[in-house]
């Protein structure tokens, strides 16, 4: 289950792609989550996946 606060879930998919995952996708493959719920959750923020440094920025 991810946290439902959007900062919160920023900083836990960072620190998940940093330390376990190659990127967004085998995250979204383990975590059993779209990849595009994802990223509609955090686009609100500002947020956007950057492939190049596997994280939201």
């Amino acid at each position: 289950m991810l946290p439902n606060d959007p900062i919160i879930l920023l900083s836990y998919i960072n620190t998940k792609l940093r330390d376990d995952y190659a990127d967004l996708d085998d995250l979204c493959i383990s975590l059993g989550i779209d990849a595009g719920d994802l990223c509609g959750r955090l686009a609100p923020l500002g947020y956007t996946y950057n492939h190049k440094n596997n994280r939201f920025q």
